[in-house]
């Protein structure tokens, strides 16, 4: 059996095989409640047997939602509407995980698809960003308020409050986001962070205060849930995050109970890194992305920590993904636009790698009806 399709325990959860849905960002909640489109959305990669699917992130407040209709856990007909879908990905037989999150100075803006532009103040679903310090994003973006010592006592009680709910929503696996420039890399990078405080200065005190929402988190949800953190592994800039500091930050999350780290990167000043090239321009054709250009990161952490890692970044071919998970690279391998374009990604990588000739992954309903398509296709051959 090929790696990739090789079940893994982590704590009191065991996933079915390594091949995550990234969190995917829809813009399509109500009030922060989830919508038939998130049941429909997410229950196809059940169907489809990715080991792990995570919902969208999911502000922690209102606030910390990235646009008006980003998902919310900050109330209890949230965790209600979130019930059905994690239920269903259960039945599957796989595995449901909440990314907890605050977008901080990059919230209250439109949808990408409605350009990703900051709301206008007079704008009526619009509302005051926060962060560790007064400094806007780029030129177009308002002046966060810088949060208070207090504030920030109020904030942990504040996900801590999101990771019991996620609970009783159905969740087995908590993913803490901080990365992209949101509310906790912008503690963490010394771009954004300018304190003088207890909260700001050096690497140490950066990392302050993601490592007390860690640890609270990890004390709220007990020893037997697995615990993610999604980090921006660098900024992309000389006198930014770096590397190393993602090691030394790995090191810190080992202590505070994390289990495995997501590594993205980019995002302190706008788009993450995988929608801009070196320059900090959007894509073109000509510096589109290498396949795995991210993996490098995960393979730091997962051969330089005591933690897992989870390799995300243009992961396209199955015997690709199969590379980085046999040569262990990363414990998981998660897919973003690939799976949203092909839902099925994980039981077609299963049939190209040898690990289901005779379909038994599929869902019964689909499996009877795939069979039969191979039989007539073996037929006609």
């Amino acid at each position: 059996m090929s790696t990739l399709f090789t079940p893994v325990t982590i704590r009191g959860i065991t996933f079915p095989n390594r091949v995550v849905v990234s969190p995917l960002c829809m813009y399509s909640a109500v009030e922060g409640l989830a919508q038939p489109w998130h049941f429909a959305h997410l229950s196809t990669f059940a169907r489809g047997k990715a080991g792990l699917v995570f919902a969208e992130a999911t502000a922690v407040e209102a606030i910390g939602r990235i646009t008006p209709h980003c998902l919310g856990i900050w109330n209890d007909e949230q965790v209600e509407a979130l019930k059905p879908i994690t239920s269903f990905i259960d039945q599957m037989g796989c595995v449901a995980g909440i990314q907890l999150a605050h977008a901080g100075r990059k919230a209250s803006t439109a949808a990408p698809f409605n350009g990703g532009q900051p709301l206008a103040a007079d704008d009526p679903h619009a509302w005051p960003v926060v962060g560790a310090s007064p400094v806007a994003v780029a030129d177009n973006f308002p002046t966060p308020r810088e949060l208070s010592s207090d504030d920030l006592q109020q904030l942990i009680v504040t996900f801590v409050t999101a990771a019991k709910r996620s609970i009783d929503a159905g969740f087995k696996v908590i993913e803490i986001h901080g990365a992209h420039g949101y509310l906790l890399h912008s503690f963490l990078s010394p771009l954004s962070n300018f304190r003088k405080d207890e909260y700001g200065g050096n690497i140490q005190n950066r990392m302050r205060f993601p490592l007390e929402v860690t640890r609270a988190i990890r004390e709220a949800i007990g020893e037997t849930m697995p615990l993610f953190f999604r980090i921006s592994a660098i900024d992309g800039s000389d006198d930014g995050w770096s590397m190393d500091d993602s090691v030394t930050l790995s090191n810190e999350l080992a202590n505070c109970g994390v289990d495995v780290v997501d590594c993205s990167s980019g995002g302190i000043g706008g788009a993450p890194r995988f929608r801009l090239d070196d320059d900090g321009k959007p894509l073109t054709k000509s510096s589109a992305r290498t396949p795995g250009f991210q993996v490098p990161f995960a393979d730091r952490i997962q051969n330089e920590t005591p933690l897992k890692s989870m390799a995300v970044g243009v992961i396209i071919d199955p015997h690709q993904a199969e590379e980085i998970a046999a040569s262990g690279k990363a414990e998981f391998v998660a897919l973003g636009r690939e799976i949203m374009h092909d839902p099925f990604w994980p039981l077609r990588a299963a049939l190209e790698l040898g690990d289901d000739p005779d379909y038994s992954l599929w869902p019964p309903q689909y499996k009877w009806a795939v069979d039969r398509r191979a039989q007539i296709a073996s037929l006609n051959k």
